[in-house]
C-alpha cells in the first residue's frame, strides 16, 4: 500500500521561514536564486520519488539483491532505471561546488529533497548518501590531482562512493582495524577486509570509488596510526577512462532485518597482490579526514529519521481514515477509527515528533552552510560550535523518535500492520538501523556530553539556551500558546541549564556521565524539538501576516505545536529527574 506524497508545503515553510533561505544566502556568499527556485525543486524531487523511487520500494524490498561467484551484485528490478533518471536530473550535484560540476546550492535544500529519497525509498537512497559522504571527504581533505580525477564523476552520480571503515574485530573500535598499506611508487597496495559496506558493490553506476581506513607499515597504535585511501573499483587511465578492474571484490552481502534491496557488503582488498589506493589527506590522520564525511552524514541519518518519520505518518493517516470500525464518542454510527480520540493522539503524537524534527534537522543542516563561509571568525566560531552541538542531538533524537513513529503507525493498523502486505512492517525493519549505523546512539550521546558540553564547559549549549529563551519573549505568541505553554517551556529551557550545570560539575566521573549521557541527549533532543516548533508557530504567524501562506496553515501548524508542547515535550521531565537523581 503505497501512500506518500512529498510534505513540500511544510518542506517549503521550514526552509524559507524557519532555515531563513534567503538571510543564509545573503550571509554566507551562497547563489541567491536559490530562493526563487525552492518551490519548484520540492515540486521535482516530490515527482521523482513519488512516480519512480517509491514504486520500486516495496517490490525491492521482496525481491532483495543477487551475488555471484565474482563477486558481482544485481539490484532489484527498476533501481537501476531510477537511478539513472536520478542522474539524468542532476539532483546529485545540488549542494557541491561547481568548480567540480555541482550546482553551489545550499547543504540544506539538498537535504531537503534527500528526506524524499528516504521516504519514498530507504534503501535506495542509501546510494547517494554514501556518494555525498565521499565527495565531502575527497573535496575537504584530498589533493588537488585526485580532487580533478575523481570529484566529477561522484558529483554527478555516475560513479558512487562508499566509506571503509567496519572490520570483523574493529566496528566503534576503528583503532584497532588490521587492513594494510604499503607504500608502492605513486601509491599504495591495500590488502585487508571490510564489512557492513553500503552499497559496496552493485551494477547502477561504472564505477564504485571506495574510501578505505589502512594502517601504514610502522604507523603508532591505535587511532593515531590509521590513514585513510581512495581505491577505485576500475582504475582510471591517465586520459580519464576506465581502465582494468582494481584488486578487490564482494564476499558476500548481509542478509539483514531490514533495508533488503540495499547490498551491505563484506569487502575484500588485494587478494592477488594488493588493491592500488591513493592517499587522502596526511599519513596517520585518516580518522580525521573520515569524520568529516561521518559528521555530514550523522546529519542525514537524522534525516533518514525525518523521512522514516513522515512516510509512517502518511501511511497512518491513510489507513485510519480508511478503516472502519466502532462507534466513537459523539457519534451513533460506525465509521472510520480516525474519529476515536485515541487513534487522534497517536496521530497526533507522529504528526508533532515528524514536523519537529524536520525543523530541528533543516536548522541543523543549515548550520553547515555557515560554518562553511567565509564569515567573520567570532561568527564562524559559533556557527562551528552550534553545528557540533546539534549533530549528536539531530542523530540521536530524531532518530529514536523514528522507531516510536513508525512503531505507532503500526499499532494504528492493528493487526493488519503486522502482515507485510500493508507495508508498514518494512518501514518498521527499515528505520531499526538508524540508530545504530554511523556511531550509535550512545556514541552519539557520549560526543554530545565529553566533546560538545564539557570540552568547552558549556559555551555551546548556553548560547543555546540564551537563543531558546530570547524565542518565548516575543509578544506575538501570546493567544498562539497558551501561558502554561509558554511556561512549561521556559521552564525547560532552566532545566536545560541546570543539566548542563550537573554534567559540569561531575564532569570528572567518567562512570556517572556515562551513564547520564543519553538521558541528556533525549533531554535536549526534545526541549530543542519544542523550541524549534515555537519558533515555527511564530514564523507561521508572520507569513500569514505577510500573505505569503493561508489562514489554513497557520490553524493546522499552531494545534502540531501546541500538541507538541502539551503531549511531546514534558517527556524530558522523566530524562531530567533521572540525571538529577543519579548526579546525587
Amino acid at each position: 500500500m503505497s501512500n506518500y506524497t512529498a510534505p513540500v508545503e511544510d518542506m517549503g515553510f521550514v526552509l524559507k521561514e524557519v532555515v531563513e533561505i534567503e538571510k543564509l544566502c545573503n550571509e554566507t556568499g551562497l547563489d541567491s536564486s536559490t530562493v526563487d527556485i525552492i518551490d519548484t525543486v520540492l515540486d521535482a524531487a516530490g515527482k521523482l520519488a513519488k512516480e519512480e523511487i517509491e514504486p520500486i520500494n516495496k517490490p525491492g524490498d521482496s525481491e532483495g539483491l543477487k551475488i555471484d561467484g565474482s563477486g558481482k551484485v544485481t539490484t532489484a528490478n527498476g533501481f537501476k532505471e531510477a537511478y539513472q533518471h536520478f542522474v539524468e536530473g542532476g539532483w546529485g550535484s545540488l549542494q557541491f561546488s561547481p568548480n567540480y560540476g555541482g550546482q553551489g546550492v545550499p547543504f540544506v535544500v539538498a537535504a531537503s529533497v534527500q528526506e524524499m529519497w528516504h521516504s519514498a525509498n530507504m534503501s535506495w537512497g542509501l546510494c547517494p548518501l554514501l556518494t555525498q559522504g565521499a565527495v565531502e571527504a575527497i573535496t575537504l581533505n584530498a589533493s588537488e590531482d585526485l580532487k580533478q580525477r575523481y570529484l566529477p564523476k561522484l558529483i554527478s552520480g555516475e560513479w558512487s562512493g562508499t566509506m571503509n571503515l567496519t572490520e570483523g574485530d574493529a566496528g566503534t573500535d576503528v583503532g584497532s582495524l588490521k587492513t594494510r598499506a604499503t607504500p608502492n611508487e605513486d601509491h599504495y597496495l591495500i590488502r585487508g577486509q571490510k564489512i557492513y559496506i553500503t552499497w559496496g558493490e552493485h551494477d547502477m553506476v561504472e564505477n564504485i570509488i571506495h574510501l578505505v581506513l589502512a594502517r601504514l607499515p610502522d604507523a603508532p597504535q591505535g587511532i593515531k596510526g590509521v590513514s585513510l585511501f581512495l581505491v577505485p573499483k576500475i582504475l582510471i587511465n591517465d586520459d580519464g577512462t576506465l581502465g582494468k578492474p582494481n584488486d578487490l571484490k564482494a564476499l558476500s552481502i548481509e542478509h539483514k532485518i531490514g533495508i533488503h534491496a540495499c547490498p551491505t557488503c563484506v569487502m575484500s582488498y588485494g587478494e592477488e597482490g594488493g588493491a592500488i589506493g591513493y592517499l587522502v589527506g596526511e599519513e596517520n590522520r585518516g580518522i580525521q579526514c573520515m569524520f568529516t564525511m561521518m559528521n555530514n552524514a550523522r546529519l542525514t541519518v537524522g534525516l533518514q529519521g525525518v523521512s522514516v518519520s513522515e512516510r509512517a505518518y502518511q501511511q497512518a493517516l491513510s489507513f485510519c481514515n480508511e478503516r472502519v470500525q466502532g462507534v466513537a464518542p459523539g457519534f451513533k454510527e460506525h465509521g472510520p477509527i480516525i474519529r476515536h480520540p485515541d487513534v487522534q493522539r497517536m496521530l497526533a503524537n507522529m504528526k508533532s515528533i515528524t514536523q519537529a524534527s524536520r525543523a530541528l534537522t533543516y536548522t541543523a543542516c543549515a548550520e553547515v552552510d555557515y560554518s562553511l563561509s567565509s564569515l567573520p571568525l567570532e561568527d564562524l566560531e559559533k556557527h562551528q560550535r552550534r553545528l557540533g552541538l546539534l549533530t549528536p542531538i539531530v542523530k540521536g533524537w530524531c532518530t529514536e523518535t523514528a522507531q516510536e513513529v513508525a512503531s505507532v503507525s503500526m499499532q494504528c493498523h492493528g493487526g493488519m500492520g503486522y502482515v507485510e502486505e500493508t507495508g508498514i512492517a518494512q518501514i518498521l525493519r527499515d528505520a531499526r538501523i538508524l540508530p545504530i549505523y554511523e556511531g550509535t546512539n550512545g556514541i552519539q550521546a557520549m560526543d554530545l556530553v565529553g566533546r560538545k558540553i564539557i570540552s568547552d564547559g558549556g559555551l555551546g549549549a548556553r548560547e543555546l539556551i540564551t537563543e531558546m529563551k530570547e524565542c518565548t519573549k516575543n509578544s506575538s505568541l501570546t493567544g498562539m500558546a497558551s501561558t502554561s505553554q509558554l511556561g512549561r517551556l521556559t521552564r525547560s529551557f532552566d532545566d536545560f541549564e541546570a543539566a548542563v550545570s550537573i554534567i559540569l560539575k561531575h564532569s570528572e566521573n567518567k562512570e556517572l556521565i556515562g551513564k547520564i549521557a543519553f538521558d541528556t541527549l533525549m533531554m535536549i533532543g526534545t526541549i530543542s524539538a519544542a523550541w524549534q516548533m515555537l519558533l515555527s508557530l511564530e514564523r507561521a504567524s508572520n507569513a500569514f501576516k505577510n500573505n505569503t501562506s493561508s489562514a489554513e496553515f497557520l490553524k493546522e501548524k499552531t494545534e502540531t505545536v501546541q500538541h507538541f508542547l502539551d503531549f511531546i515535550l514534558p517527556r524530558y521531565l522523566s530524562n531530567f529527574a533521572t540525571i538529577s537523581a543519579s548526579s546525587e
